[in-house]
């Protein structure tokens, strides 16, 4: 369950239920607790056990997406270099599946990557084909693939249609690379209507991943100006966006561009993400859907562009989840609660 419950009594009714419903179920000792934390680590079975220059720093087991039955999604790749995507069910098994027309060549890092999981075991991605271009694909609860490519995508190598999310729906977003080598968002409905767009004054246009697609289609993401700094979207499902800069957000323009960079959105609309400020500091935020924003750092975050505080997705209740690094380069994850 994505939603955390801030009162003990509601706490206690919630173990109360799951005990009426699971027979096997002990009750808890503590009336304010149902479980204690538990962390599980894994790796796909046939994921590489030394990493490569040709992957790093994404070889072995990389997971993306988990949904609310406890499905998990990502991708891993093998001792030949080869990306396959994963789904490792609620009970640990998993299936290893390549999209039709993925490259499977020996050391070439080409292959299927997993991005998205709904309710509905609905799998969201990407491809790489063995001429190095990119397309997105719907792996369906059944196994079979729907692959497809944005209106305007490119077929150059390195040009792309990458599918980040999807919904409960089968609605999927994401981003295409065109003939140009500029970048642009796109949304496909489960019958494979598309509509493409770019926020007014986008010279690159950037869809969040896994968690930034709602139930009814609303979507966050990131756009970069004519002066090179990133700003911040939503857009609605009639097609409309709003725009935003964090407050506290520079306009500098090396790299990394400054600026505001969503990560996330919930279901009643807040986004999470980092912001740089004037001094290429990196920072949290989250705006909600007032246009209210919080900021916010890790206690123990280094400064720096390269360093700082790195949310990654927000429930329903607001609450942040992602990752700081410190002052050594080490990564640790974190929790903010609003």
């Amino acid at each position: 369950m994505r939603k955390v419950n801030l009162t003990g009594l509601v706490l206690f009714t919630i173990c109360s239920l799951t005990a009426s419903i699971q027979s096997s179920a002990q009750q808890p000792q503590n009336k304010n607790q149902c479980h204690e934390p538990q962390l599980v680590e894994f790796d796909a079975p046939g994921a590489a056990t030394v990493s490569s220059p040709v992957c790093a720093p994404f070889c072995g087991t990389v997971a993306y997406d988990n949904n609310d039955l406890g499905a998990i999604v990502g991708f891993y790749t093998d001792s030949e270099i080869v990306p396959h995507g994963f789904l490792r069910t609620p009970d640990g098994n998993f299936v290893s599946f390549d999209a039709p027309g993925a490259g499977l060549g020996a050391g070439l890092n080409e292959g299927t990557v997993a991005y998205a999981i709904n309710d509905l075991g609905v799998i969201a991605g990407q491809f790489q084909d063995s001429s190095y271009v990119y397309h997105g694909f719907v792996r369906h609860w059944d196994g079979h693939f729907t692959t497809f490519d944005a209106p305007g995508a490119g077929t150059g190598a390195g040009q792309c249609t990458w599918a980040w999310d999807i919904n409960v729906f089968g609605t999927t977003a994401g981003t295409y690379v065109d003939a140009s080598n500029v970048y642009h968002g796109f949304v496909r409905s489960p019958q494979g209507v598309f509509a493409t767009f770019d926020p007014t004054g986008s010279i690159l246009t950037y869809v969040c991943e896994e968690t930034c697609l709602t139930p009814d289609g609303t979507m966050a993401g990131d756009f970069f100006d004519s002066s090179i700094v990133s700003h911040g979207f939503v857009r609605h499902p009639n097609g409309t966006f709003t725009t935003f800069d964090d407050p506290e957000a520079g306009a500098g323009t090396a790299h990394p561009p400054q600026g505001t960079y969503p990560f996330s959105i919930n279901f009643g609309g807040a986004t999470t993400g980092q912001y740089f400020d004037a001094s290429y500091n990196a920072h949290g935020f989250e705006r909600f859907s007032d246009g209210q924003f919080v900021n916010f750092d890790a206690p123990d975050a280094a400064p720096g562009s390269a360093a700082g505080t790195r949310p990654s997705t927000n429930n329903a209740e607001g609450q942040v989840a992602g990752w700081y690094i410190d002052a050594g380069g080490l990564n640790h994850g974190f929790l903010w609660i609003p």
